[in-house]
C-alpha cells in the first residue's frame, strides 16, 4: 500500500514471529500507555515462552488474526483481531497502534479494514473496539471507517482514571466481497 510517499504493506503475522511481536507490542505499551488495557509492566514480565506460544497460536487458531503493517522490514503498526469466545458472530479489535512517525500515513486505516475484511470473511456480524474517550483521533478514525458509539464509557483498567469507549461496525450481511477485497499478505 502506498500512502504519501511513504510504503507499507498489511499482512498476517507469522507464526515465528513472537520476538517482532513482542518488540512492536512492548513499544506501544511504552510509548501509549494509556491507549490500552494491558501496562508494560505486566506485558515484560511475561515469558519467552508465553509470547512465542501466543503468535504460534493465533497462526492456526482460526479465530485470531494478528495484524502488522511493514515497512522498509520494520514492523510499524500492530492490531489483533480475535473472534469473541461468548459471542462467535463478533470480532473484537485489540492492539490496535501505529508509530508515531507512521501516524495520519493510512497505516491505521488499513489495519482496520484488513481486520474487517478478516472478519466479514468469518461470517462476523460486528466488529467491535475499546479505545480510550481522551483519544480523538482514534475516535475519529474509527468513526470514519464507520464504526459507532455503543453504551456508555466505562473503567479502561483498575486503579486509573482512564474511560474506555466501546464502538461497533455492523458488518453487512449483503457484503461484496470482490469490491471489498483487501490483500493482507502472509508470511510463512
Amino acid at each position: 500500500m502506498e500512502a504519501g510517499t511513504s510504503a507499507f504493506v498489511v499482512r498476517r503475522l507469522g507464526a515465528d514471529e513472537w520476538q517482532a511481536y513482542r518488540a512492536i507490542r512492548l513499544q506501544a505499551l511504552a510509548q501509549d500507555p494509556d491507549a490500552f488495557g494491558s501496562t508494560l509492566a505486566l506485558e515484560q514480565a511475561l515469558a519467552p515462552a508465553t509470547w512465542s506460544a501466543r503468535v504460534a497460536k493465533a497462526a492456526v487458531s482460526g479465530i485470531d488474526c494478528p495484524l502488522v503493517a511493514e515497512a522498509a522490514g520494520a514492523l510499524v503498526g500492530l492490531a489483533w483481531a480475535k473472534v469473541d469466545g461468548e459471542r462467535p458472530g463478533n470480532v473484537n479489535l485489540y492492539q490496535m497502534w501505529v508509530a508515531p512517525q507512521w501516524r495520519g500515513q493510512g497505516v491505521a486505516g488499513a489495519l482496520l479494514r484488513a481486520a474487517t475484511a478478516w472478519a466479514r470473511e468469518r461470517g462476523a456480524q460486528s466488529l467491535e473496539l475499546g479505545v480510550n474517550c481522551a483519544n480523538p483521533a482514534a475516535i475519529g478514525l474509527y468513526a470514519r471507517e464507520g464504526l459507532l458509539v455503543v453504551g456508555a464509557p466505562y473503567p479502561m483498567r483498575e486503579g486509573t482514571a482512564l474511560m474506555e469507549q466501546r464502538m461497533q461496525l455492523v458488518l453487512s450481511t449483503t457484503w461484496d466481497a470482490e469490491a471489498s477485497h483487501v490483500d493482507i499478505t502472509t508470511r510463512p
